[in-house]
């Protein structure tokens, strides 16, 4: 029999919820599936919705830092922001938050999703053809995932599609590369306007693909 844990443990949902991770009802229902009072079965019911996660980051944002200091990668993150954002509204994204150097945003529709992606690469050749580009002008990667996530958390997306979509965009797209998960592709893998490839990466856990717009 194993020892008793010595240590305190914070269990209060009001303190949790103001280090801002989730809200109290979401702790207060974690904790009350952790103590079996509720099941994880009716904790998916209330707090699962589909939806497509658009994940993008800024690529070469730390030698972009290195070489031209910390006001310059504000900037690069700000003038992506500022191409960005319209897009992804005008494309239907219901939820935005940039942190950083990224942007998270998700849409009902992964057709949505896939389309904005496209439009904020083109509109960042655009920006950084023209005379408002900065010396070390912004590039972007995108990942996209879809499917049954928790709508929990500052971005109401966590679970598998989210972490999916993260990595795919964080780490492993290179600008302008827009990567799917397996999921999205398949929803999306009739479009005729659009070619998908299946990556390999040796020490990638799941498979994913680059999308590319043929037109």
């Amino acid at each position: 029999m194993s020892d008793a844990y010595p240590h305190e443990l914070l269990e209060d949902v009001e303190e949790l919820a103001g280090l801002r991770g989730w809200n109290e009802e979401v702790y207060r229902d974690i904790l009350a599936t952790q103590r079996g009072e509720l099941s994880e079965f009716a904790f998916r019911e209330k707090y699962c919705w589909r939806r497509a996660i658009l994940s993008l980051d800024m690529t070469g944002f730390t030698a972009t830092t290195m070489r031209g200091g910390e006001m310059d990668s504000l900037l690069r993150i700000f003038n992506a922001q500022k191409v960005s954002v319209p897009v992804l509204r005008e494309y239907g994204s219901h939820l935005m938050r940039c942190f950083a150097d990224d942007i998270v945003a998700l849409f009902e529709d992964p057709n949505a999703a896939l389309d904005a992606a496209f439009e904020i690469h083109r509109r960042i050749a655009l920006f950084n053809a023209s005379d408002l580009a900065s010396d070390h002008p912004a590039e972007c990667c995108v990942g996209i995932g879809y499917g049954q996530i928790l709508a929990i958390g500052p971005n109401l997306a966590q679970g598998d599609e989210m972490n999916k979509a993260s990595k795919l965009g964080e780490d492993i797209a290179r600008a302008p590369e827009t990567l799917l998960t397996e999921q999205a592709h398949d929803a999306l893998s009739s479009r005729s306007d659009v070619v998908f490839e299946r990556q390999t990466l040796d020490d990638q856990i799941f498979p994913f693909f680059q999308a590319t717009l043929t037109r």
